[in-house]
């Protein structure tokens, strides 16, 4: 008997490892980051960074496949800007800043180079990808005592890094469309007396964030089905 043991013990040590590099599937992914902001606008015609500000996220994500993620995001930052800056001179030689705090959510598409995760060879997984993302988004803030609400167009590049196999770590770079000319409060809404409209003498903002997630709730945790 004593073999025979030994023959199912090894066999079973064996079997381990191999279960245990199989890469988990999961459905969803949350987490949050940090980062910098950049503004563009009738305060800032030129240098996205030359008043750079502060922001943090909160991510959701749906997982639908190793090139294919969904996201959720909400953002909270500071937005500031000075026409001292600029060498375009406004009408009257007049000279504004301002300062504000924005809140914004979005909904958006990601779309990763390579299959992205860890496991099976056949799968071509790798553990870091770079990625495409847009979407769309709401942004609120307040400039000056007057509070406004916009539509917003986010668009960037990202990269993505596995710790583990589920902890992440990414950069991410958006630049966001505002399709509002008063981001920087009522006195840029129309400094040189163009007559706005729904795409043109609108704002821009970035965000650059440093983010970590965790992903859960497995796909298929009793059957080799994938999704």
């Amino acid at each position: 008997m004593k073999p025979l043991t030994l023959i199912l013990l090894a066999a079973l040590c064996l079997g381990m490892p191999v279960a245990a590099s199989g890469q988990e599937d999961y459905r969803f992914d949350a987490g949050g980051g940090i980062g910098m902001t950049g503004y563009l606008g009738d305060a800032n015609t030129s240098s996205l960074w030359s008043h750079p500000g502060v922001d943090g996220m909160l991510l959701f994500r749906y997982l639908r496949s190793p090139r294919i993620a969904f996201k959720t995001g909400f953002y909270a930052g500071t937005l500031s800007g000075n026409t001292e800056d600029m060498t375009d001179v406004l009408p009257e030689a007049a000279q504004f800043k301002f300062s504000t705090t924005f809140f914004e959510l979005s909904e958006m598409f990601e779309f990763n180079f390579f299959n992205y995760g860890l496991g099976e060879k056949y799968r071509r997984l790798k553990r870091w990808s770079p990625y495409i993302t847009g979407g769309v988004g709401a942004t609120v803030w307040t400039t000056d005592g007057y509070t406004g609400v916009a539509f917003t167009l986010p668009l960037g590049i990202g990269a993505k890094y596995k710790i583990n196999e589920r902890l992440n770590l990414g950069l991410e770079f958006l630049m966001k469309k505002v399709f509002s000319d008063r981001l920087d409060g009522n006195n840029l809404s129309d400094p040189h007396a163009i007559k706005s409209g729904f795409a043109k003498n609108t704002d821009w903002y970035s965000t650059l964030s440093v983010t970590l997630s965790y992903e859960f709730s497995k796909r298929c945790a009793t059957c080799n089905y994938k999704e």
